[in-house]
């Protein structure tokens, strides 16, 4: 593949003597250099800074200018020795023109096609058939039998706070905070469990009841609807959906309207792929 413009070494860059260039109307067409016949363009040092790695951004520019061009240079005076251009040259440079051609239209599209609207649009359809959920924030106790269970409740229904009875008799971890479980959602717990909440109102406390960790009150303290995600939170996921879909939108038309011809199956085995040797 074809490698990005890096510096030779850092010497390079130390040993610039920066100079200051007169102010003057340029183009990326302006000539910065020249090696023998071949011109290097101020729109080449361009594409050559954006490809250099984010730790470049610490030096200043003309730092920068000055060894992206001596760079360019080297790469130029080596090129000019290259008699017989490679195969493997010649089809790296044919696939990242496609690649880089594609791009560019690919970048058209998302950027002219996808519209504020859209992006809200989508939004709202995402979450248009999508139920409202529930979330529960519940207290228990938990007992090994169901003889402590009901005197549990008993003491409940007798006016005891919740919190100080679990407090007193839960075996299970949330004992010592008042049996407190935070908030939930539907599936979270087992469902003997579930059900029983489900079934309260808020303040209710329910009858003993079993599950597979022992005999259980428990006691609904808040309910309240999940709130769904902002479009901000959604905004990057829904763009680049809209995004992919415009590009494949793009390419059905462009497929529709080109004739493509494609290999049989078995006209061409597929581990040819890996035979680099047929580059040499």
């Amino acid at each position: 593949m074809l490698k990005h413009v890096t510096f030779l070494g850092a010497a390079a860059i130390a040993a610039v003597i920066s100079t200051s260039a007169a102010a003057q109307d340029v183009t990326a067409d302006t000539v910065v250099a020249t090696v023998g016949d071949t011109e290097i363009t101020l729109g080449e040092v361009i594409v050559a800074r954006a490809q250099l790695p984010a730790q470049f951004a610490q030096f200043p520019n003309e730092q920068l200018f000055n060894g992206i061009l001596d760079q360019l240079i080297q790469q130029q005076l080596l090129a000019d020795q290259v008699e017989d251009v490679p195969a493997s040259v010649k089809y790296t440079l044919s696939v990242e023109r496609r690649s880089l051609l594609a791009a560019e239209i690919v970048d058209q599209v998302t950027e002219n096609e996808i519209a504020e609207a859209d992006i809200e649009a989508a939004y709202e359809a995402r979450f248009a058939d999508v139920a409202e959920i529930e979330e529960f924030n519940a207290s228990h106790l938990l007992v090994e039998t169901e003889e402590e269970a009901l005197a549990a409740k008993a003491r409940i229904d007798d006016g005891q706070d919740f919190a100080d009875v679990a407090r007193d008799v839960s075996t299970g971890p949330t004992g010592p905070n008042g049996g407190n479980l935070g908030w939930f959602g539907a599936g979270a717990m087992v469902p003997e469990f579930e059900a029983a909440v489900i079934a309260l109102e808020i303040g209710g406390v329910s009858d003993p009841f079993e599950t597979q960790f022992g005999w259980h009150v428990t006691t609904l303290n808040e309910k309240r609807v999940q709130a769904r995600p902002t479009l901000d939170q959604l905004r990057r996921e829904l763009t680049g959906e809209l995004q992919e879909a415009a590009i494949n939108a793009r390419l059905d038309v462009l497929i529709a309207e080109e004739t493509i011809v494609k290999p049989e199956p078995e006209q061409f085995d597929p581990d040819l792929i890996d035979r680099v040797d047929l580059l040499d």
